[in-house]
């Protein structure tokens, strides 16, 4: 029996950050960019769990400004974009 989680899915909508919260079995970079534009109001949600719909892909979702479709388990910290620099290493010191 499938075990649902909580996923995270950040993205951006004309430039804007958003996020939500979904309950999923599982999530992949493909159902993240579908489940981004549902949210966003440009993908269909099925009424029924197993209804077989077109899923939006990614080409087609930044076609109308979604972009950086990030997602995480709920509960892990979200990846930043800009990497701190290494606290080992002083700028200017000598080595």
């Amino acid at each position: 029996m499938p075990n649902p989680q909580l996923y995270i899915i950040d993205y951006q909508l004309h430039g804007e950050p958003r996020n939500f919260i979904i309950r999923l079995d599982r999530l992949d970079n493909a159902e993240a960019w579908h489940w981004a534009s549902c949210d966003a109001g440009i993908g269909i949600i099925p009424k029924f769990g197993r209804e077989k719909i077109k899923k939006v892909s990614r080409p087609m979702a930044e076609r109308y400004g979604i972009t950086e479709v990030r997602w995480r388990v709920s509960g892990d910290k979200p990846q930043s974009t800009h990497q701190a620099p290494d606290s080992g290493s002083l700028a200017g010191t000598p080595g």
